[in-house]
């Protein structure tokens, strides 16, 4: 079977159990978003207000920082905003570049602020977040473009972030985990393969292959992410049809060799689950060190219940051993 090929079985399966801590996430999720109108009836800033609204109580709370500082970083596409979090004890020399999700339209590195606290005080490590400009403003490949630019300044600024330059892990959640295969691509590709030491994906999307198990079994809305939501955000990201197969969009598409290291963050009920499964299979053909698991119970955007689900605070750790292991 082709990657691209429609990828049903029948039935195509029943969902799996929900932990019922994640259930618990979906639950005030979706009630606290029932509260607005649907994101894709409303002006793109009004939904992204709403959607930080929606965001702002998973954002709050957990580790405390020694410091954060912001930074205005100057891309070809013009200045993009970075936050550098600094844990009380460091215990990598390097950092940890993160990009976050929203389907490239929706969300921020406010939105995202505990998760890159729960990383930095879990690992140890300084961690950088990166506020992309977002679609429909800024359509493919610009955003991308942007977070290769963001990794060369870290590089380029090492000593006065108090960072060694030679442990650079770069890695993302949804659209973020997207990202952040396009740059190590990419990077590859304009021969500075060695400038990240490794790769962390949280639930990405990967492909452009809708055709799938996980989108018919969780894509109806149940579980946090849609495919409704899917379509709006690729329709706001992409500007010509042959974007979508781009293979720095499409990464299913893409020629995986010799990229660095991967782990593999992957919700068991999500409608992007088959998209991490065929990735860690192209990436093991292409013979790169990856590692992937998956987590039972867990929906799109599980990391962000930390405050409340286990599962997540296990993904959290995880990854932390992951990174001290590829330091």
């Amino acid at each position: 079977m082709h990657f691209e090929d429609p990828a049903f079985t029948i039935p195509t399966g029943s969902p799996a159990p929900l932990d019922p801590q994640i259930a618990e996430f979906l639950r005030r999720m979706a009630a606290d978003a029932a509260q607005y109108p649907r994101r894709d009836t409303l002006s793109i800033e009004q939904g992204r207000a709403n959607a930080e609204k929606v965001r702002l109580p998973w954002a709050q709370g957990g580790p405390a920082m020694a410091r954060t500082e912001e930074h205005q970083v100057a891309t070809r596409h013009g200045d993009v905003r970075v936050r550098v979090y600094y844990p009380a004890e460091r215990r990598l020399p390097g950092a940890f570049i993160y990009i976050h999700g929203g389907g490239f339209v929706l969300f921020s590195i406010d939105t995202h602020d505990r998760v890159m606290r729960e990383y930095a005080e879990r690992a140890g490590v300084v961690v950088v977040g990166v506020d992309y400009t977002r679609a429909p403003e800024a359509k493919f490949p610009q955003p991308l473009e942007e977070c290769v630019d963001v990794v060369r300044w870290v590089v380029a600024r090492a000593e006065a972030l108090e960072i060694d330059a030679d442990q650079l892990f770069v890695g993302g959640d949804s659209a973020g985990a997207n990202l952040s295969m396009g740059t190590a691509l990419t990077l590859r590709d304009e021969g500075q393969p060695r400038l990240i030491k490794g790769l962390v994906l949280n639930y990405g999307g990967f492909g452009s292959n809708l055709f799938r198990n996980s989108v018919v079994r969780y894509g109806a809305g149940d579980y946090g992410l849609s495919l409704h939501m899917m379509i709006w955000f690729r329709g706001m990201h992409i500007r010509h049809g042959k974007d979508f197969f781009d293979p720095r969009v499409d990464i299913l598409r893409a020629d995986l060799k010799a990229l660095p290291p991967v782990w593999m963050v992957v919700t068991e009920c999500d409608p992007l689950h088959d998209d991490s499964v065929e990735l860690e299979r192209k990436l093991r053909a292409a013979e790169v060190d990856v590692a992937a698991k998956v987590y039972p119970g867990t929906a799109h955007s599980f990391l962000e219940a930390v405050s409340i689900a286990d599962v997540a605070g296990e993904a959290f750790d995880d990854t932390a051993r992951w990174l001290h292991a590829r330091a």
